[in-house]
Parts: C-alpha cells; sequence; structure tokens
C-alpha cells in the first residue's frame, strides 16, 4: 500500500517508509485501498519492479492478490478456524475467512450477522483479510437472519464454503508462455463482493477521473479529489454500472456535486465553499443536467447529509455522524467516552483517529 500510494500519490503528505504509511488511521488508508481496486495493474507492477528486494515465495504471494475480492459481506458464523463471510451480491458466496493478529470476535462483535466492508486476499491456499475492516451500525431482525441462514444451507449443500481464492471453479486452465502472455496478466478485473467489474465502463471512467482530476486541483483540494475519484470507482463497479450511459462531463459534475452536497459544499461558512451551479458550468453541462445526475447518485449509493464515509478528512472533527457509535446497546458519542472505549473503535477502523491523543497533543501544545 505505501507503493501504491507512492504511485498514485493519494496521501496528500510524504510518506517516508511503509512504516509511516502503517502508522496512519485507517480512514486514511481506505483512500490508498480504494485507489488499488482502480488500477489493479499496480499488482504486477510491483512484482515487477520489487523495490523492496522481496524473495520469490513473497512476491508470488503478491501476484495472487489479483484474485482479491472486495466489496461488502455478512460476516455470518464464525467457524471453528475461520468465519464465513456471505457475499452481498449475486449469486451468493461463502468465503471462510481467516483472521490476523486479532479474533474476528474482537473485531466485529459477537452478535452475527453482521455487514462489513473489506477485501479479502488470497495467502498461501487460504483467504484473509487486507487489514481494513468497516462496519455498519445496523441490527437485524427474524426475516434477514432467516434468509441469510437458508442462503448458508443451499450454498453449503451446493458448493460448499471456499476456502481459496480463486474458487477451485473458477481457476483458470495454465495458459502457454507467449509474448503476449505478460501484458495480458496485467488486464484483471477486480471482483467486489464475488462480482467482476464491468470492463464497459472502463474508458468512460478513466475520463471522468481525469476531468475530476482537473477540476478538484484547479478549484478544491485533494481531500476532495480523494473522495470524488472514490466514488467514480464505486459506480465503476456496480453491475450494470450506471457510467455506460451519459456523457463524462455530465458524471464528472455529478460526482462532485454529490460529494460537495454530502460536505455543505454550498455553504459559505464553509472554509472552502462554491456554487452547485459553478460546478455545472466548469464541465460544461447545464444545471438541469448536474443536479438530476447528482441526485441519481446519492439515491444510488444511499448517501446522506455528512454521510461518514463521504465526508473529506478536514471535517471530521465537525461531523457528528463520524463520532456517533453503539457502545453497550447506547449510541453515545465516543469521543465523550473513555480512551479504551476509543483505541477499540480506532482499531475495528469505525473512527479516524482516538479524540484523546489529539486533545492531549493540542494541550502539548
Amino acid at each position: 500500500m505505501f507503493y501504491v500510494n507512492r504511485r498514485l500519490r493519494v496521501i496528500g503528505r510524504k510518506l517516508a517508509t511503509p512504516e509511516a504509511y502503517s502508522g496512519l488511521p485507517p480512514a486514511a488508508r481506505v483512500a490508498v485501498h480504494e485507489a488499488l481496486l482502480d488500477h489493479m495493474d499496480l499488482i504486477g507492477t510491483f512484482a515487477v519492479e520489487n523495490p523492496f528486494g522481496l524473495g520469490e515465495a513473497d512476491l508470488e504471494v503478491v501476484r495472487s492478490w489479483k484474485h482479491l475480492v472486495a466489496g461488502e459481506f455478512y460476516a455470518f458464523r464464525q467457524l471453528r478456524d475461520s468465519m464465513v463471510f456471505l457475499s452481498t451480491t449475486e449469486p451468493v458466496v461463502a468465503y471462510g475467512v481467516l483472521a490476523l493478529s486479532d479474533p474476528f470476535e474482537d473485531l466485529i462483535g459477537p452478535d452475527l450477522p453482521r455487514l462489513i466492508n473489506t477485501t479479502l486476499l488470497p495467502f498461501k491456499g487460504r483467504i484473509v483479510y487486507d487489514g481494513i475492516m468497516t462496519g455498519y451500525d445496523i441490527t437485524f431482525g427474524r426475516g434477514v437472519k432467516g434468509s441469510l441462514s437458508q442462503n448458508y444451507e443451499e450454498i453449503k449443500g451446493r458448493a460448499g464454503i471456499v476456502t481459496s481464492l480463486p474458487p477451485a471453479a473458477l481457476r483458470p486452465r495454465p495458459a502457454r508462455k507467449t509474448a503476449a502472455s505478460r501484458e495480458r496478466a496485467t488486464e484483471v478485473g477486480t471482483t467486489r463482493g464475488g462480482a467482476a467489474a464491468t470492463s464497459q465502463a472502463g474508458p468512460t471512467h478513466d475520463k471522468i477521473v481525469g476531468l475530476i482530476d482537473a477540476f478538484c486541483r484547479e478549484r478544491l483540494d485533494e481531500e476532495y479529489r480523494a473522495l470524488c475519484r472514490g466514488m467514480a470507482g464505486v459506480l465503476a463497479r456496480k453491475r450494470p454500472s450506471p457510467l455506460t450511459r451519459g456523457k463524462p462531463e455530465s458524471w464528472a459534475s455529478g460526482i462532485v456535486r454529490a460529494v460537495g452536497w454530502a460536505n455543505f459544499l454550498g455553504d459559505p461558512s464553509q472554509p472552502l465553499h462554491m456554487k452547485m451551479t459553478d460546478i455545472d458550468e466548469a464541465f460544461g453541462v447545464s444545471e438541469a443536467t448536474g443536479s438530476a445526475k447528482s441526485t441519481a447518485i446519492r439515491d444510488l449509493l444511499k448517501i446522506g447529509r455528512l454521510d461518514p464515509r463521504w465526508t473529506v478528512p478536514g471535517l471530521m472533527d465537525r461531523n457528528p455522524l463520524v463520532w456517533m457509535l453503539k457502545v453497550n446497546g447506547l449510541v453515545v458519542d465516543i469521543r465523550d467516552c473513555p480512551r479504551e472505549a476509543q483505541v477499540v473503535a480506532f482499531e475495528q477502523g469505525l473512527i479516524p483517529y482516538i479524540p484523546d491523543d489529539r486533545r492531549d497533543e493540542s494541550s502539548e501544545g
């Protein structure tokens, strides 16, 4: 991920070492992980360049990550040595996932099922996750639990639990070594929640990202640019992707509008602000078109005002929804809780940093 950030410059400030990258809060690292999903060729590039002098066995592990599966899953059931993750897309797939240093019960909690977002990786014949996991504070009723249980029983009887990636039934036959083999090997589609990303949206997505980059560099900042790029990637991976319908300029305007709407960009009291119509004008689309695209995106991605998923980092402190969590069944502002609770929330990726640590730094200054 340090290499990915160095190549794509997702995080604005310079990081000298992988250890410095690892010290960043999960909210910052999520953006880099999302960027990798839009540039899967970097996995092959890393293996070819081998910037850290890894051995061949380790490089083979890295190459296997082209088979990653990213998206939303139901953490459904803890088995003896793995947690069952059910994909949220059709057909439903059950993955047997190994925890890393901490057991899943500590990360997810004992109350299952739990809707989470993460990336599954192959590792030496098993499945692990990429170290970042975000959850949704949703309680499921009997109907959803019953449906998931039925799906799980059907999957066990029909296909079993997938314990390696790619699944055995989907593994390609060994290809003959030709001059074009290396080139084809880098053209790997990302899989989101068990569904392959549509290739049709690729060219349009790239045009949209180019438009967004130019606009944000001139009129906004790197925080907005990273969020807008991330939103474009999410839309490109939808099946079918809405980006295949309409002009890139319209989608670019709609994306910037949607991110701006979530962050009150039109409010003059904000340090960074502008009119929504100025966004449309910059992309050369009508106000009606920009507004319609923004509304369609917000409806599709279920985006609300101050949505923590789409809050720019500079506004995190001022967004109460970022800090409202359920603790022992009660919704509280985690900033008012003991530091121990804040540490747990931070380690689970629920908050961008530990509030008490920031307060300590401020008092020392």
